[in-house]
């Protein structure tokens, strides 16, 4: 019997009184996270502790549509197991998305708690790392590992290929950023991590689109972990509670159209003359400016706002920074996931091929409007639409 799995928000009573303090305590105590992996870790009720509410067999939601597929309906107030039981078959898949909610939800209070001064180390792309990076990099591989079904893992902090020792056949690669932001961190702006994973065992050669999942965590006054699974509708979003545990809050499936505007690399308005006509439409329409400097939350509110645009473009004198494989392809999936849309100016980001593990490229992210009001004016046509331009490119 073919299986579909659809997800529904239904408000229903959210936290039990558990103090901070007992979470603080708790996390503070754990030096490491790798005794928090192991064998016993994945059971129900033992990686965030006892169960968040344990539901009666009558809230599971079990439908039959036209077709006789059987339909099994996700509910607001999930915790993390019960949405990925509910959501995919694919035991390793949700292994390794509790195993990266588990290392999300460490950096979480490491950043919280962190001293902000530089190093003197710098990755390989020369951009210079804190402590707290290298830090939330070190977690996060050791979350892959502990996971056992992650074949190779890649970060942006170190863009070589690591054997992570899981099996190639019914395995993932993983590609993460550990710490998008991270220079922001000193001045308490929000930051995050994003991760992108494909099936097997590439990292090159692949696109955006062939994901199975990605993610984000967002290290902010809440900390939520961000998802979307490939044959689930919806991006979901899951908030770190006083206990530990990660509670299903919010789906979206819809981005609609809303002026609020977040222009990154505002340098290329210098010698892009069609950025800088984009730019001033929406300072003359009213557009709301809401920009961060962090690529994490001004994308995630997107997702939240569900409405708005992000706004990333080159210039021959300000060239892209962003890195497909590990920012761009999984903010993308997410993004699109949720109804929305991105660009490079001509294509939707997940179309593109990473040849390289250090691509980069421009890129936009919104409502379908916005999105071709992008594509015209940067390229004066939008493969979205035929017909009048919606804005700015006249």
């Amino acid at each position: 019997m073919e299986t579909s799995v659809t997800c529904c928000a239904r408000v229903t009573s959210l936290l039990p009184n558990v103090s901070s303090q007992q979470y603080s305590t708790s996390l503070a105590t754990s030096r490491s996270i790798s005794p928090s992996f192991n064998s016993r870790s994945l059971k129900s009720s033992s990686l965030f502790g006892e169960s968040l509410r344990v539901a009666p067999k009558s809230s599971l939601k079990v439908s039959r549509t036209k077709n006789s597929s059987l339909v099994t309906k996700c509910e607001i107030g999930d915790s993390l197991e019960e949405f990925l039981s509910k959501s995919t078959s694919d035991k390793g898949l949700i292994r390794l998305m509790m195993c990266m909610g588990e290392a999300l939800r460490t950096i979480a209070f490491k950043v919280r708690t962190a001293s902000c001064g530089g190093t003197a180390c710098v990755n390989s792309f020369g951009d210079e790392q804190l402590a707290v990076d290298m830090l939330a990099d070190k977690l996060l591989f050791e979350a892959l590992t502990y996971s056992h079904f992650c074949k190779y893992a890649c970060s942006e902090e170190v863009p070589e290929l690591q054997d992570m020792g899981g099996p190639a056949e019914g395995g993932f690669s993983v590609a993460f950023d550990p710490l998008d932001g991270s220079s922001i961190v000193d001045t308490n702006f929000t930051v995050g991590t994003i991760f992108g994973v494909w099936p097997g065992d590439k990292l090159t050669g692949i696109t955006g689109r062939e994901q199975v999942a990605a993610a984000m965590g967002i290290f902010g006054p809440r900390t939520t972990y961000v998802l979307a699974l490939k044959d689930v509708p919806g991006t979901h979003e899951f908030l770190l509670l006083d206990e530990g545990k990660w509670q299903h809050v919010k789906d979206t499936t819809e981005i609609g159209e809303g002026k609020m505007f977040s222009p990154g690399n505002l340098r290329a308005t210098f010698d892009n003359p069609d950025y800088a006509k984009l730019i001033e439409y929406y300072v003359k329409e009213k557009y709301t400016l809401r920009y961060t400097g962090g690529m994490v939350p001004d994308v995630n509110q997107i997702i939240v706002k569900e409405k708005g645009i992000f706004t990333n473009v080159t210039s021959p004198t300000a060239k892209a920074k962003l890195r497909l494989l590990f920012e761009v392809a999984p903010l993308g999936f997410l993004i699109e996931k949720a109804g929305g849309y991105s660009s490079d100016g001509k294509q939707s980001v997940l179309d593109k091929v990473i040849v390289n593990l250090d691509d980069r490229t421009q890129v936009a992210y919104g409502s379908k409007n916005e999105i071709i009001r992008f594509e015209e004016t940067l390229y004066g046509s939008s493969r979205l639409k035929a017909g009048a331009p919606v804005g700015a490119a006249v």
